[in-house]
């Protein structure tokens, strides 16, 4: 299979062996309702970490060549909780190599109800007034180049969103100057999938439908340098 990679600061083609994405399945998303930290930890390793390292080596040099740098994929590994599980999980990819929560990112994951595909700024990003302050002077732009069906949200601890479609601009004034002033802030936008589409059992259409959407939120991604 051919596929361009991102080398040296150069886009190539090369040819590589490229296993088929399976999707993901209710069970996936069924991981969220096991109870207990190491059980839910358990059945998350097993079943859904695999996908998103799959989906991690496949997206990585599609959004190298998109960005013009290399970007590296970062699972989530929830190392830190010691009392609650987990209520989502992801796979990030950033242009740094040693994490991506500092860093404009965007975003493959799961909650209980959906999947979601996202740019991400989140509150540890010190390019927050930078994307605040590009993205008001383009406000009319947002408007146009982000589709009426994806979803923004300013925390990513909680699952859903307004869709852009729903909100004025006014509204998206106010969450763009909040993440400015405001240092838990964070803005964060993309497509969100039920987790009964049928999209989700059709892996390639999947892959395909997640290198559209990083496409159609390449620009927010930009104006956070």
């Amino acid at each position: 299979m051919d596929k361009i990679i991102f080398d040296g600061g150069n886009a190539i083609m090369t040819t590589i062996n490229t296993i088929p994405f399976e999707g993901f399945t209710q069970t996936d998303f069924d991981v969220f309702a096991i109870p207990g930290l190491e059980p839910r930890m358990s059945a998350l390793i097993d079943n859904v970490r695999p996908k998103l390292h799959q989906l991690g080596e496949r997206m990585a040099p599609t959004l190298s060549v998109l960005c013009g740098e290399e970007m590296y994929p970062h699972v989530a590994k929830h190392a830190r909780r010691t009392i609650n599980p987990p209520n989502d999980t992801w796979v990030a990819f950033a242009n740094n190599k040693r994490g991506y929560k500092a860093h404009p990112h965007f975003q493959i994951g799961l909650f209980e109800s959906h999947l979601f595909i996202q740019f991400a700024i989140i509150y540890e990003s010190n390019n927050k007034s930078v994307f605040a302050d590009h993205a008001l002077s383009r406000l009319n732009e947002i408007r146009r180049l982000v589709p009426a069906h994806y979803v923004w949200s300013s925390d990513h601890m909680v699952p859903g969103g307004t869709p852009h479609g729903e909100m004025k601009s006014d509204d998206l004034k106010g969450l763009l100057n909040r993440l400015k002033t405001v240092k838990a802030s964070e803005a964060l936008c993309g497509l969100i999938v039920d987790r009964h589409d049928p999209l989700l059992l059709d892996g390639e259409k999947l892959v395909s439908t997640i290198e559209e959407t990083f496409s159609t939120v390449l620009p927010l991604y930009r104006m956070a340098f």
